[in-house]
């Protein structure tokens, strides 16, 4: 074909941007609305097979059926000598394989890529289309690098229409999940297990199964899922991770999700913030210029004055305080009381008083001349009134 030749008498053919197995992708020219358009040409070796020829056109078909600021909006469609065509919109900007090959992505940019990926491929699932070659390199930034586009919905599987044959494998086997590699047909889950698997490679710069060989490569991908991305990105927020690991697990385990908005709906939740390390100074900080520390108070010295008054305030405090210990009462001291150790204990109460005694007379002999009165003066060693 010459390239020269406007497609359909309205496209023109310049650079070539990429090649793929089936079809290869030209930078070209609308010469009717006077605006640059991406051109994918079926290769000519493959035009003439009936089954490329019905999965190129659905795949415009598919493409132009879905409305979405994440997915690579296709303008026309055609056939020039015999050769299908279709005209899409055209990107300045390199795609996600050409990001990644210059080294691992920072967390905030995978996070906002896989936003846009899971938005462009809920509204493909919604319209039954399946993508089933999810890869960096049909995931395309925008010039201003702060979005980015689902393009190539060339063997995209949309519902009650299949071009493959049983057996047959189509897409890219290093993004494949473990059920499309063993032969299961392709359904939503492969296209965010293949989502998990382009997320893992962004963070850490190279495919999470790097064997070039295709027995090698499906024998990995078959025994078990990557390693957990923390652990060989540390930095990795725990809801990004927690996504991978769950999008990229087996599928018997439960963890994976059913749709793309719930994959989106999880990346959207809010991580745990990050504990701060504790730091130690080696030494202390310098003093900043912009850091002023107010010198301490100086007591002003005390007057003489001052002073003077202060001890007239204390004198006559002390007067006051003397005179009125003098005049209170209840300051003369008080003669102690005895005190005892043993507690009396008061008398029982009587019932009745006692019969008083009755009086006894008493006779008093009159003293005689020979008697004297008792208590004389004699020397206490006589016999007394003992009778001889």
């Amino acid at each position: 074909m010459d390239g020269r030749e406007p497609l359909a008498g309205r496209y023109e053919l310049q650079g070539l941007l990429g090649r793929g197995g089936m079809a290869e992708v030209h930078d070209g020219w609308d010469t009717r609305l006077n605006r640059a358009v991406a051109i994918k040409l079926l290769h000519p070796t493959v035009s003439t097979d009936a089954d490329a020829r019905r999965r190129f056109e659905d795949e415009a078909r598919a493409a132009a059926s879905l409305n979405h600021p994440n997915i690579v909006a296709v303008h026309d469609c055609g056939e020039h000598r015999g050769a299908p065509f279709i005209v899409m919109e055209r990107l300045p900007g390199r795609t996600l394989a050409d990001e990644i090959a210059v080294g691992p992505m920072p967390p905030q940019r995978v996070r906002a890529m896989l936003y846009d990926v899971l938005g462009a491929l809920a509204t493909a699932h919604r319209a039954g289309i399946v993508h089933r070659d999810v890869k960096p390199g049909n995931v395309l930034l925008t010039q201003s690098g702060g979005a980015v586009k689902v393009a190539d919905f060339g063997i995209a599987k949309t519902a009650g229409v299949a071009h493959t044959a049983a057996g047959q494998i189509v897409g890219t086997m290093a993004y494949m999940s473990p059920e499309r590699v063993a032969g299961a047909p392709a359904s939503v889950a492969d296209d965010l297990y293949a989502v998990g698997i382009v997320a893992y490679e962004a963070l850490i710069g190279r495919r999470p199964y790097p064997q070039e060989n295709p027995a090698p490569l499906l024998r990995a991908i078959l025994d078990g899922p990557p390693p957990p991305i923390e652990s060989v990105r540390p930095d990795v927020d725990s809801v990004l991770a927690a996504v991978i690991n769950a999008a990229v697990s087996r599928n018997g385990d439960g963890n994976r999700f059913g749709s793309a908005g719930e994959m989106r709906a999880a990346l959207s939740a809010a991580p745990a913030p990050p504990r701060p390390a504790t730091k130690v100074l080696a030494q202390p900080l310098a003093p900043s210029a912009d850091y002023f520390v107010a010198p301490p108070a100086r007591r002003r010295p005390m007057s003489r004055r001052r002073k003077l008054l202060l001890a007239a305030a204390a004198f006559v405090g002390l007067i006051v305080a003397t005179f009125a210990l003098a005049l209170d009462p209840s300051s003369t001291t008080q003669p102690p009381e005895p005190v005892s150790s043993s507690t009396a204990v008061p008398p029982p109460p009587l019932s009745s008083a006692p019969p008083s005694p009755s009086p006894v007379p008493v006779v008093e002999a009159p003293p005689g001349p020979d008697r004297k009165p008792p208590g004389g003066n004699g020397n206490g060693r006589g016999k007394g009134n003992k009778k001889h």
